[in-house]
């Protein structure tokens, strides 16, 4: 049972969703650390169950952009092997995300290693959720073309932007932390007929940025990354489902699940601790109680 009024765990909650870390919620909110971690297991457990059931039987001709988004758990990759007792999954953590670009819909994500398989599984998890044939735009990585061939087959028309990056000439050592220069873009036509001029990745890339903001253990150059596995992914499905139903998009002036027509009304954070709750044991106590026998002296 959470001894938490639902107001506070709403406040923690929409602290989470805005980016702050966890240490940090726990002195503003004045509750301990391992009743955030608590919450945070909750919530995503919930997020995830009510994503999967509910982000279904996406209507109309929608065009899907794929990207994947890095960080890390417990340590850097070429760090691992050094470093003290490092848990399961400890390293490189990628996050693959769906996103249509009319609604900005969240449709799908994943979180795991950046290879064929993963790439698979998002491209199956997409199916399933879109009801016509989409258009679909990656990055170059190679996986995508594999998995969108077995996950749709002919039914799609899926277009690859591949973008290659230099350095420029005379960029001192205090800028390494910034990004690449685009030297130059190839759209590439791999399956069916996709409309070249629509074909890119803009608003998935985006949303990396909204999803940096959104998540503190997303952020470059700070201390506060995931250190194991099961909270990143819990953070992942708050994310996507205050994303979707709870935060209205500054463009569209709607929340994302709105836009697509599969939600009415815009959701808050009270409404993510209702399902919470929801999904919460009841208390075992029994039906009858037996009287007490009286003890003669």
């Amino acid at each position: 049972m959470n001894l938490l009024s639902a107001e506070k765990r709403a406040q923690v909650i929409m602290m989470l969703v805005e980016g702050m870390s966890m240490r940090a919620i726990a002195r503003v909110a004045d509750v301990s650390f391992n009743t955030v971690a608590k919450l945070l297991r909750d919530a995503g457990e919930a997020c995830a169950a009510y994503h999967d059931e509910h982000l279904r039987g996406v209507r109309g001709r929608r065009h899907i952009q794929c990207d994947e988004i890095w960080t890390f758990t417990y340590a850097k990759e070429a760090n691992v092997p050094a470093a003290k007792a490092p848990p399961e999954h400890a390293g490189d953590t990628w996050t693959f995300t769906a996103i249509d670009t009319d609604s900005k819909l969240l449709v799908s994500y994943l979180v795991g290693p950046r290879d064929g398989q993963s790439a698979l599984e998002l491209m199956d998890d997409l199916r399933a959720r879109l009801e016509e044939r989409p258009q679909i735009s990656t990055d170059g990585l190679a996986a995508y073309r594999e998995a969108v061939d077995g996950a749709f087959g002919g039914d799609v028309d899926f277009a690859q932007i591949i973008k290659t990056y230099g350095t420029e000439p005379g960029v001192e050592s205090a800028r390494r932390y910034s990004p690449a220069t685009c030297t130059g873009i190839d759209k590439q036509a791999v399956w069916g007929v996709p409309d070249m001029a629509k074909a890119n990745t803009s608003h998935v890339e985006r949303h990396n940025l909204s999803m940096r903001m959104g998540m503190r253990r997303f952020t470059r150059l700070t201390n506060a990354f995931s250190k194991r596995i099961e909270k990143h992914v819990a953070m992942v499905h708050l994310y996507a489902v205050h994303y979707n139903f709870c935060r209205v998009h500054k463009t569209l002036r709607v929340t994302p699940a709105m836009e697509a027509r599969i939600e009415t009304t815009m959701r808050d954070a009270a409404w993510i601790v209702r399902l919470i709750d929801a999904r919460a044991p009841k208390p075992n106590r029994p039906k009858n109680y037996k009287p007490r026998k009286k003890i003669s002296k």
